[in-house]
């Protein structure tokens, strides 16, 4: 039961840093750049194995470990924030 419990909250947790992750590189690109969707193996098929993004038909896509990646620091930086505003006086 509690590898049952423990993979469904990293599925979580990974779906919610891949999430901010699509919204972060939309946002920061203004648009340009693209998240991989998750149905589709498009990384694994316009891509080179490990690759962080890619060009698909003019555009920029990054792959699923590459918003993983985005999102997690994001998150790092919007503690780092957090921590610091916290602590001034």
């Amino acid at each position: 039961m509690e590898d049952v419990l423990g993979w469904l909250l990293w599925l979580l947790v990974e779906v919610v840093l891949v999430g901010t992750g699509k919204a972060v590189v939309r946002v920061v690109s203004f648009g340009q750049w693209r998240g991989e969707r998750m149905s589709r193996n498009e990384g694994r098929i316009y891509s080179a194995a490990g690759a962080l993004s890619f060009k698909h038909e003019g555009q920029r896509v990054i792959t699923i470990n590459g918003l993983l990646f985005v999102g997690v620091i994001f998150y790092v930086v919007l503690a780092v924030l957090l921590l610091w505003w916290a602590s001034k006086p």
